[in-house]
């Protein structure tokens, strides 16, 4: 749909006088035009192809082992479920009610009111990033064309940007899955003991994934939709089987039956039998705040898209429908599959530590070993579908980050580039259209993601396959999904109930969930458990001992504070240390001028002009250093 012919003259000009700035501080992003955004199928595909990754294959096995029962293992996956929608809804209110702009009141037929404002929000990237450095107040003291956005944890400025900044640029990416897609695809070949081939087939991955959307976007997006229906066929595919096998049919191998052994009878019984079910239950308490970390960290593929908001066609309208219906879809799917794996593996298999429960399913069903080898291969190709949508959304908040002027090289990270693709389209096959605009790409924000899954790989090298496995998805889980989960949550909790501004929030919110605040309180309440619990040393028969996973109990959660601990230090070095010694003095003055337009009806971000450079502060408490807090300049006729 093209813009309205003010519209296009404004975005014309910001794109005129960007260009013409000789300074070179300025740096021209331009968001995704209407032909290159996320439709619905697209944005369901994002959740389900982050969600269905090794997760839903491994997991099972692993939460199966650790709670010794069936029952028990099926109702925390059932609890995952209500924390999985929980999050989704937190996100949701969030993302479609920050940030918000005092911009033309439009009536019923879209006609602008003279003289008449509104607080309305318009979606940007970066998900979480925004979430915890957006304050309630933000969407209150606004002039008639700007809005200048506080912070939560707002005390001093950018404290948060740096910390969140940090923990995301280091450990926002899969490198353990990447080193997991490794392990399987020598599973899937027949060889074992190749720890070196595993490490170059993770870099091959990870490199893959990144040049697939540097290269082309179109081909990207098209092939996160393929992986991601191909992948919900695989698992469709379990749960059919799964069923049929419980039902008597036979694969080649015979009837197979998931069963267990009756505690009183001491008789195989099914493992369904609430009489047997609950029976070996698991005393150690580590295990289950891990099984229950594992579940969660499962479920966690329902954020991606908030990292691309502002790239989704009419998000305002159909985002919460879509993402609702995406997340919901994987819940309903993930606890079919745990119960089809029920039906044909029994309970005593659970002791195998080497398999996941997938193989174990696909060689009881079949019988043969060559089943466990495609297997094998069908994770890997799940995994490098969750790694190429991860990558996808990623580089978009480092992007994000690069815009607050708070990275290195930020006018670099936060540019966008034509792709190669368009290039090369473009040259052989011109557009006859006046209003083409080529595919863009973060490029370069790609390549940071890239520097920092080889830095993870890296550092996990000394150790087996195996254990940097366990450490990178551990340490992943811990802090992106953990950690900056509950100071989300908790910061949402905080708008609805305890800050002074918790009526106009719940009314001017741009989407108000079910049950109010019952969401945030149930994912505050477990994110603060499980940050607090894996604290807690595991029984020495534990799955997740030092003996089972290789690294010791308190690592990962140390690890994980200590990269919070060292955003801050971050922060104060950026502050205090490097402006007297690099910069003379002078701080950091961050524009952010946002062209905003009509599209479908609703307001979006048509590009975005970041002018950064280091200013000497005039005035009392000139001698202070501090960055001065951004100006977000919105163009909106």
């Amino acid at each position: 749909m093209p813009l309205e012919a003010d519209d296009q003259a404004r975005v014309d000009d910001a794109i005129r006088e960007s260009g013409a700035d000789p300074s070179g501080n300025r740096v021209l992003v331009l968001d995704a035009s209407d032909s290159h955004k996320l439709g619905p199928f697209t944005v369901i595909c994002t959740i389900l192809n982050r969600t269905i990754g090794s997760g839903i294959f491994v997991t099972p096995a692993i939460v199966l082992r650790a709670t010794s029962s069936v029952g028990a293992s099926l109702l925390f996956w059932a609890f995952g479920t209500i924390v999985g929608m929980s999050a989704l809804l937190i996100w949701l209110e969030l993302g479609l009610s920050i940030p918000k702009f005092e911009l033309a009141e439009r009536d019923e037929n879209d006609t602008v009111s003279e003289g008449r404002t509104s607080l309305q929000c318009v979606p940007r990237n970066g998900g979480e990033k925004n979430y915890v450095g957006v304050h309630p107040n933000a969407i209150f003291p606004c002039s008639a064309n700007s809005c200048q956005l506080e912070y939560i944890y707002n005390n001093p400025k950018l404290r948060t940007t740096c910390t969140f900044g940090l923990i995301y640029v280091i450990l926002g990416n899969l490198s353990g899955n990447a080193v997991a897609f490794g392990i399987y695809i020598l599973q899937a070949a027949g060889l074992e003991g190749h720890d070196s081939l595993v490490r170059g087939l993770a870099v091959i991955c990870l490199t893959a994934a990144c040049l697939i959307h540097a290269l082309w976007r179109h081909g990207g997006i098209a092939l996160i939709n393929l992986m991601a229906v191909m992948k919900t066929l695989i698992l469709v595919a379990i749960v059919v089987i799964g069923f049929a096998a419980s039902a008597g049919a036979s694969f080649g191998h015979g009837p197979v039956h998931g069963e267990t052994v009756d505690p009183k009878t001491h008789q195989k019984t099914s493992n369904f039998d609430i009489h047997s079910s609950f029976a070996f239950a698991s005393n150690d308490f580590q295990s289950y705040s891990e099984s229950l970390l594992f579940i969660v960290y499962t479920f966690s593929g329902y954020e991606q898209p908030f990292y691309v908001l502002s790239e989704v066609r009419r998000p305002k309208a159909t985002f919460a429908k879509t993402t609702i219906a995406g997340q919901g879809f994987a819940c309903i799917l993930f606890m079919l599959v745990n119960i089809a794996y029920l039906c044909a593996v029994s309970f005593d298999q659970r002791l195998n530590g080497e398999l996941d429960m997938a193989t174990v399913f696909f060689r009881e069903v079949f019988g043969n070993e060559l089943a466990p080898r495609v297997m094998s291969g069908i994770i890997a190709f799940s995994i490098f579908g969750n790694i190429v949508v991860m990558t996808f959304t990623a580089s978009r908040v480092k992007q994000e980050l690069a815009k607050e002027g708070v990275l290195p090289f930020f006018r670099f990270f936060a540019s966008s580039t034509v792709t190669p693709w368009a290039r090369l389209r473009q040259h052989f096959k011109p557009s006859s259209k006046s209003d083409y605009e080529p595919e863009q790409s973060p490029s370069a924000a790609l390549f940071l993601h890239w520097i920092f899954t080889m830095v993870m790989i890296g550092a996990t090298a000394p150790t087996t396959p195996d254990t940097a496995y366990t450490v990178l998805v551990s340490l992943y889980s811990y802090t992106v999904v953990m950690l900056i989960g509950f100071f989300v949550s908790g910061g949402l909790l905080y708008l609805r109930l305890f800050s002074r501004n918790r009526r106009e929030w719940i009314e001017q919110s741009g989407f108000k969930p079910w049950f109010g605040s019952t969401a945030a309180a149930i994912y505050t309440a477990v994110c603060a458990f499980l940050v607090v619990s894996r604290f807690v040393p595991p029984s020495s028969a534990s799955p997740f001992s030092k003996a089972n996973t290789g690294v010791q109990w308190y690592i990962v959660p140390t690890v994980g504070l200590v990269s919070m601990v060292l955003g801050i230090m971050y922060y104060y070095g950026f502050i205090y240390v490097y402006p007297p010694l690099f910069k003379d003095g002078r701080v950091l003055v961050v524009d952010r001028e946002a062209t905003i337009v009509r599209e479908h009806g609703e307001y979006v971000q048509a590009l975005e002009i970041v002018d950064a450079s280091w200013e000497r502060k005039s005035g009392p408490g000139s001698n202070d250093t501090e960055v001065e807090e951004q100006r977000f300049t919105v163009l909106e006729k």
